[in-house]
């Protein structure tokens, strides 16, 4: 009876020494087995292992992708533009060893680097660069974030920016930018037509001024579609050649400029002639107020004995009596 209690009991503690040691393997984990609390070297494979009871603790890692949102990070940016930039970590335990042994929680310490990351990379980013040279700002947090986290057993597969949240008035300045390229290119297309189109018509201008027949039917063309339109008002221009004719009609009985310019010009010369003709009779008149010439000034010489050399006044007497009756017919 005492025999058969005994071995109960040593069929139990078998029985519950299996039960305690036995442990299982998910295919996405490994297993890390501590013994007397040193880490054993060799990592239990996916499957059914066993365990020594009391003695051996078994911590699973798990080995797949690792999806992690990077709370939203506020910061200011090298152009001195305050932005909230959120993003997120994709990594996977490369090592399970170290990430059991080197550090306490993997999760936490990804996420708390990856955060610190993040503002280091606004802080020296432009704002430009945050909403369109993102692949780089990608590429450069990664390489952040992977030096640390190599040390873990942890590698870093990728990062990426989510979202970048602008202030209102930043906005709208962008917005107003945006608008004004968008004016700016529609000018400058707009221009560029009128451009070819101003080259197309001298061309045809030009065709047509070779060719009189074509201006004619060009103008019959343009009559035909406006009548097309059933208007009860139809407009026939006049033809450039008739405008011509009138214009060198009007030309011709008008007195040209070169012929009242020569008419001007010759009143004036027989102007300033009569002016000439009749400016010693104005001196032999004499002005108001001076004395006669043919009065003897008091104090001055007589100008017929004293001063030899000047003409005989008789015969200046002569000159001017003919000079006034000259200027007396050219004035009647």
């Amino acid at each position: 009876m005492d025999i058969n209690i005994v071995l109960g009991v040593i069929a139990f503690l078998l029985f519950l020494a299996v039960v305690t040691g036995v442990r299982i393997v998910n295919q996405v984990e490994r297993g890390v087995v501590f013994r007397f609390g040193r880490a054993q070297e060799q990592i239990r494979q996916p499957g059914l292992r066993l365990l020594i009871p009391v003695v051996d603790r078994l911590q699973k890692v798990n080995v797949q992708i690792v999806t992690m949102p990077v709370p939203t990070q506020e910061g200011i940016t090298r152009d001195n533009v305050s932005v909230k930039v959120d993003a997120v970590v994709y990594f996977r335990v490369q090592d399970p060893m170290r990430a059991a042994v080197e550090v306490q929680n993997y999760l936490f310490a990804v996420e708390q680097v990856a955060q610190t990351s993040l503002r280091s990379i606004i802080g020296k980013s432009e704002l430009d660069d945050l909403l369109t040279n993102r692949e780089e700002l990608n590429r450069g947090l990664a390489l952040m974030l992977d030096s640390p986290a190599l040390g873990w057993g942890i590698h870093i597969d990728r990062v990426e920016i989510k979202d970048v949240q602008l202030p209102d008035s930043m906005k709208r300045s962008i917005a107003r930018q945006a608008e004004a390229e968008r004016e700016r290119r529609a000018r400058v297309i707009v221009a560029d037509g009128e451009l070819r189109a101003s080259h197309k018509l001298a061309e045809a201008s030009g065709i047509m001024a070779q060719t009189p027949g074509a201006l004619q039917l060009r103008l019959l063309q343009t009559v035909v579609e406006v009548a097309a339109e059933k208007n009860s008002t139809l407009i026939m221009p006049l033809p450039v050649e008739l405008l011509r004719y009138f214009d060198r009609a009007t030309q011709s009985s008008t007195p040209s400029e070169a012929g009242r310019a020569a008419e001007t010009a010759a009143t004036a010369d027989s102007e300033r002639i009569r002016q000439e003709r009749e400016s010693p009779a104005l001196a032999e008149r004499g002005a108001p107020g001076l004395p006669d010439t043919e009065r003897e000034v008091p104090g001055l010489p007589d100008t017929e004995r004293e001063m030899p050399g000047l003409p005989d006044t008789a015969k200046e007497r002569a000159e001017i009596a003919s000079a006034r009756t000259a200027a007396d017919g050219d004035a009647r």
